[in-house]
């Protein structure tokens, strides 16, 4: 079997080289003007890199679109016409919805379409990673058969049901996760300060939370874009966490400790009430990935990003642990510290403290408060282009760290899964 890749960025190529080392015929295009540079970058690797998508599309038997979601439906209607009778047709984008209507659309009647995505970014091999996959259009026979040929890639592979659970559980896993973490990159950048030269940002907790906001901004902003405004799952969630941290942020500033509390209660007995899966993070790993070195400054932080997210799961009615066969690397990352947040009884009491009458964070809060108002509403109105700029402002602001952030989030996402 033929595979055809349209589209050889970062994950098109590493899919591309994958398949080859294995031993499979591979074949695949992009933009014209990047032609002749991945001629000599992937034909060494027996890579036929061809003019365009109708050439891949009309030579190959199973064909993966690995676009931008933005651009999916364009190419497909460029491309579709020019199938090879019977092919298997799949998409790499992290959003199924606006995938599915490309092909309904233009795909001819007798292409077999697959739901598949990687939850890794192009920074890791396929092996060991997690691979969703779902059927659509497609035989029995043609999905064992495109299940062995995903098989060489030596993926986890989670079989869901259809795109719809697959879109809803990326809400959760992906969209929510990464405006959290954005939202944070935005606070700081709008504060003027990095996070690790206060004292309030030196803990287990807020090493995870920094590093793993570098890992976000250390990639391209089409691809959560795409996520977070083309997933029409995405918009509730997004929308119920800004609303669950600003009713949060509303009791902090007037000190209603009873309500306060309360809430936090209820949240946390709702998500960590007999759950026996626990991800239990070490907080001594955890300090290990410091980026900077003010630990004598240290002080208590309210983690309203954290209480926040809690209180969103309770509001929707979410079990966090049901997405985990889903899980990214920053959804782990982030239900791993909430997590050991609320089952250390000193540490949440600790935080509730501090998020009430510590005034000296209140600055840090109503930064943060204003970053998620700003993401939220930039996705409301899917705004594409806005939410592009937004994630390049705060991309530049870290830039000098964030290949390390790159480097030390992947070392930290090792030793806390081992």
């Amino acid at each position: 079997m033929k595979i055809g890749m349209i589209g050889l960025g970062d994950m098109g190529k590493l899919y591309a080289r994958t398949f080859s080392k294995a031993g499979l015929s591979v074949s695949g295009c992009d933009l014209p003007d990047r032609k002749a540079s991945l001629v000599s970058e992937l034909s060494p690797l027996g890579i036929v890199v061809l003019d365009d998508a109708k050439e891949v599309s009309n030579t190959c038997d199973f064909i993966f679109y690995a676009v931008e979601a933005e651009k999916i439906l364009e190419v497909v209607a460029f491309a579709a016409e020019a199938t090879k009778p019977g092919a298997i047709v799949t998409g790499m984008t992290s959003v199924k919805t606006p995938e599915v209507v490309a092909f309904e659309k233009y795909l001819p009647a007798d292409s077999q379409i697959l739901i598949t995505h990687s939850l890794h970014g192009p920074g890791f091999e396929t092996k060991g990673q997690k691979l969703i996959v779902a059927p659509h259009r497609i035989s029995k026979e043609n999905y064992q058969k495109a299940l062995e040929i995903l098989a060489v890639l030596e993926s986890e592979i989670i079989e869901l049901e259809d795109f719809h659970q697959h879109d809803q559980i990326m809400a959760d896993t992906q969209a929510v996760t990464h405006m959290g973490f954005e939202s944070m990159g935005t606070a700081w950048k709008n504060a003027g300060t990095y996070p690790w030269e206060s004292g309030a940002y030196v803990s287990g907790i807020d090493n995870v939370k920094i590093l793993t906001t570098l890992r976000i901004f250390g990639y391209k902003a089409h691809i959560y874009a795409g996520l977070a405004i083309l997933n029409p799952y995405a918009a509730n969630q997004i929308a119920a966490y800004a609303q669950s941290e600003s009713e949060l942020f509303k009791m902090m500033i007037q000190e209603d400790e009873v309500n306060f509390r309360e809430r936090v209660y209820k949240a946390r007995d709702f998500v960590f009430h007999g759950q026996h899966n626990l991800i239990l993070f070490d907080d001594e790993i955890m300090k290990e990935f410091s980026v900077g070195n003010n630990i004598a400054l240290a002080k208590p932080n309210s983690h309203l990003s954290l209480l926040a997210m809690v209180d969103a799961w309770y509001q929707l009615k979410i079990n966090p642990y049901d997405n985990m066969m889903c899980q990214t690397p920053p959804f782990k990352l982030r239900l791993g510290i909430v997590e050991y947040l609320f089952k250390n009884d000193d540490l949440l009491e600790e935080t509730i403290q501090t998020a009430l009458f510590d005034k000296s964070i209140r600055g840090d809060d109503l930064e943060f408060h204003t970053a998620v108002r700003e993401w939220a509403s930039i996705i409301k109105y899917q705004d594409m282009e806005g939410y592009k700029t937004h994630f390049k402002e705060a991309k530049d602001f870290f830039e000098p760290l964030l290949e390390k952030g790159r480097t030390q989030s992947a070392l930290l996402i090792n030793r806390l899964t081992q």
